[in-house]
């Protein structure tokens, strides 16, 4: 049996091969990632050296409880990656039927299938919602989750606090997660957090097993969670460049149709024609198999506007 073959963004070097350039050169704009990160900092020869101790593990725990204002019931673990999460929440229940409003990031659907569960448009033994949504933006409501086993990825949703439903994390069956890369610009940091009840949190626990995120990572993601002052600048410059390349875009042709401030959905003529063309200015954008016409685009860095708008 083949393995399932999943769309993503990334995959400079395919571009590099076919249009030339060098990777530095390249503007990759087909993820949803912040190009301006979190400056992390002075890290501790100790974190490096050692095992992580409880004591670091807590102070992410309680920076990411005060960040998220997550109810007192529940509780916090922190992983190597939301991916790593997606990969093993199926297993928490017994395989049945799963609903995962499409389109969405992909990953969901692909994990429930690896453990036994039929995805379809009725599912009801289990929900699966991308909160706000990749790559179209859109926002679920608190009253919709009802599934017996509930999960709502927030991976997004740091750029729209207001919009959480971290609140549900008190229920029982509902599992939110929080994805540390996106907003923070830290992708390479591989970390990742899902919140609900103890029950299947601790079940996760013993899945993922000891040590599970790395020293470096730990300290990174507290001192980052606990930096109030950044994450509120960052939203207003993420807010105003969404605005700047809808400004730039739309008078070519592109029609702006969801998205985040992280990331634009366009509706182009030609997805392909566009991608092409961006492409031979060394900008690498998203484009998606069940659509001709949408294309997505992150943002560039301050510095990477310029490249930007000289390949449109």
């Amino acid at each position: 049996m083949q393995p399932e073959v999943r769309d993503h963004g990334g995959g400079i070097d395919a571009a590099v091969a076919k249009y030339g350039g060098t990777r530095d050169g390249w503007l990759d704009l087909s993820t949803g990632i912040n190009p301006v990160p979190y400056p992390v900092g002075e890290i501790s020869a100790d974190a490096w050296n050692a095992l992580p101790d409880k004591n670091a593990q807590n102070a992410l725990t309680d920076a990411a409880r005060q960040f998220w204002n997550v109810p007192d019931s529940a509780q916090i673990l922190a992983a190597p990656g939301a991916s790593s999460l997606i990969a093993r929440i199926p297993a928490l229940a017994t395989a049945g039927t799963v609903r995962i409003p499409a389109p969405t990031y992909n990953e969901h659907a692909a994990a429930f299938r690896a453990c036994g569960w039929t995805v379809s448009d009725t599912g009801t033994d289990a929900l699966v919602v991308v909160h706000p949504n990749n790559p179209d933006g859109r926002v679920y409501h608190p009253a919709d989750m009802t599934a017996p086993l509930t999960i709502i990825d927030e991976s997004f949703c740091d750029i729209c606090p207001a919009a959480s439903m971290i609140q549900l994390a008190a229920q029982p069956n509902v599992l939110v997660l929080k994805s540390f890369g996106k907003f923070w610009g830290l992708a390479g940091a591989r970390l990742g957090f899902l919140i609900g009840q103890p029950e299947l949190i601790t079940r996760m626990r013993d899945m993922i097993g000891p040590w599970a995120v790395s020293g470096p990572a730990l300290t990174i993601g507290a001192r980052a969670l606990t930096d109030i002052a950044w994450a509120n600048q960052t939203r207003l410059r993420l807010s105003a460049d969404a605005n700047r390349m809808d400004e730039m875009v739309e008078p070519l042709g592109a029609r702006a149709v969801g998205g985040t401030p992280l990331f634009r959905l366009y509706e182009v003529e030609d997805a392909a024609a566009w991608q092409d063309k961006l492409a031979q200015g060394h900008v690498w954008s998203r484009i998606f198999p069940y659509s001709k016409t949408w294309i997505r685009l992150g943002l560039p860095a301050p510095d990477r506007w310029d490249q930007f708008e000289a390949a449109l």
